[in-house]
């Protein structure tokens, strides 16, 4: 045999190597098609996913159809920009007779439905985060918002209006809300408007809780009148 014999390359009958063989693999299409189908196992149906959405909205709404309980005043602020950071620093500001909501409109209009409070309605603008407030100290509960907005300088993060006594109150008046006067000025002005002697002060404020309300009632009606 000489030396051109040893380079003769057999026939490609012989030698091809089909792709089909069991005896060939491919360690990159092995790695592709396992990807697939790990990917494929991960990812749920699309049923399911609406069923998750469609629950976590459910419970939103009940969320908020539970603060709407003993509720004096709800009130929208206009959150965009806002960081998760600034929320949590936020709701460490209020006491805790006032709760901080970040909630859609959609999902709030849906909760405030057929209530007093459907005169929100106007506020469902932009993005909300909602404060609900249950306590009659309106001007105590607003205060931490105004002064943590001025520390941050969120001159544009305004309250986008607010329902109080079923009245709304958009971003031009809503200033009513917070010089309102706290229950403590108001009974200073319901004794120091009292005429006749001090015995007639004394029957009144002895007498029956309901009647005691019904006169500071009156009274603080009496009051917004003058104002207005």
């Amino acid at each position: 045999m000489d030396a051109a014999t040893l380079f003769t390359l057999p026939p490609p009958s012989s030698t091809a190597v089909s792709l089909k063989s069991h005896h060939f693999h491919n360690p990159l299409l092995l790695l592709h098609s396992t990807t697939i189908g790990h990917r494929k196992s991960n990812r749920q149906p699309l049923t399911i996913r609406s069923a998750i959405s469609r629950t976590k909205k459910e419970e939103t709404v009940e969320t908020v159809k539970q603060q709407l309980q003993n509720c004096h005043l709800i009130a929208g602020i206009n959150y965009k920009g806002f960081t998760v950071q600034q929320f949590q620093q936020l709701r460490t500001t209020f006491p805790e007779t006032t709760k901080l909501i970040v909630a859609k409109n959609t999902l709030v209009e849906k909760a405030i439905e057929g209530t007093e409070w459907e005169s929100l309605k106007p506020c469902m603008k932009g993005m909300n985060a909602w404060l609900f407030v249950h306590s009659e100290e309106i001007p105590a509960a607003i205060k931490p918002y105004r002064s943590f907005q001025k520390e941050k300088k969120l001159e544009d993060n305004d309250f986008s209006g607010g329902v109080f006594e079923g009245k709304y109150y958009p971003p031009e008046e809503f200033k009513a809300l917070e010089t309102m006067p706290s229950r403590a000025e108001v009974y200073a002005k319901l004794l120091g408007s009292l005429k006749g002697p001090a015995t007639s002060v004394v029957g009144t404020l002895q007498a029956p809780a309901r009647n005691l309300v019904l006169t500071l009632k009156a009274y603080v009606k009496k009051l917004e009148e003058e104002q207005q």
